[in-house]
């Protein structure tokens, strides 16, 4: 009988916004994936990219800095392998192909740019990893800084997908000039949420549905609905989010400053798009007829590392 193995493996979720960063222990034995370190970096990497499709070069620079980083603290966790995935700043790039290089060259990580289809498919089954039975179909929204992310499903297999290009920074960066928005600026952000989600939302209304938040936004939400200063992802994840309480917080944040938007415990880099990025997520929660969204600090890394972990137990014949 052979000796039981883990593979520890780090997770790298570079999205518009955010570099996520988890290192998890996959256990093929037992088909479990037990995390050991998660860490988050806001490096606005989709800094002005819906405009221009550049990655500009101080956003590479917050990247190399955050990667290198990471790189080195999973050397010193003992880490065996390192998967990177970038998303929509990385999908609408230009010069996707110059950025990939020199992460490869500054850090030694090899970052892989995903489509909008294996985003979602991963973030699917990244949000639910180890919860256990879950009513079916499910649904799981994932807003992104420059995309959003729709799927339903089950836990076997996803019935339908869609990338959305609708995202917290894309939508600040179209609409508004500073916080808070004028009427014109907010009104225009929500005609276009509300065009590209009836363009999009038709094949998920069904009329019974359990949905799954993940991601920034979400998780940011969450926290700030329970009233607490700092993030704590043991409270935050599970945590049911109403739509009344989406709908006040929502009312709340079109008529605060950014100073005071920071002052309830968001951070910097995400307070001055945390209004795009809840206004999208009432409006879907509307348009689907969602009373509610259960809200998971899982997402896309752990998705990578569910794939990773099936091909550990395929190469080990289980």
């Amino acid at each position: 009988m052979n000796a039981p193995y883990m593979e520890r493996t780090a997770c790298i979720d570079v999205g518009t916004n955010t570099a996520l960063l988890l290192v998890a222990d996959l256990d093929p034995e037992s088909d479990r994936i037990i995390p050991v370190e998660h860490r988050q970096t806001i490096v606005r990497l989709g800094q002005d990219v819906d405009e221009g499709r550049i990655i500009c070069r101080e956003a590479l620079d917050r990247l190399v800095a955050c990667l290198s980083g990471y790189a080195e603290r999973c050397r010193s966790l003992g880490v065996g392998t390192i998967l990177a995935a970038g998303t929509s700043a990385l999908r609408d790039a230009a010069n996707r192909d110059v950025i990939i290089a020199e992460v490869q060259r500054a850090t030694g990580i090899e970052l892989r740019c995903i489509s909008g289809k294996e985003e979602a498919e991963l973030t699917f089954f990244g949000a639910v990893a180890g919860i256990g039975a879950i009513p079916e179909p499910f649904t799981v929204i994932d807003i992104g800084g420059g995309s959003t992310e729709i799927i339903t499903g089950t836990a076997s297999a996803v019935d339908r997908s869609v990338s959305i290009d609708i995202g917290s920074v894309r939508l600040t960066e179209r609409f508004l000039t500073g916080l808070p928005p004028s009427t014109a600026q907010y009104d225009a952000a929500l005609d276009e949420i509300n065009r590209r989600l009836s363009e999009s939302l038709a094949p998920f209304l069904t009329s019974t549905q359990t949905v799954f938040g993940v991601a920034g936004t979400l998780t940011t939400i969450a926290q700030v609905t329970m009233g607490d200063l700092r993030f704590d992802p043991e409270k935050v994840q599970g945590f049911r989010l109403e739509f009344d309480q989406v709908h006040r917080l929502l009312e709340r944040l079109r008529l605060l400053p950014l100073s005071a938007v920071v002052a309830l415990g968001i951070p910097e880099g995400r307070a001055d798009v945390i209004l795009m990025g809840t206004l999208i997520l009432h409006q879907f929660m509307q348009q689907l007829g969602a009373d509610a969204v259960t809200v998971s600090i899982q997402g896309l890394r752990f998705g990578m590392a569910r794939k990773e972990l099936l091909r550990l137990r395929h190469s080990a014949g289980r």
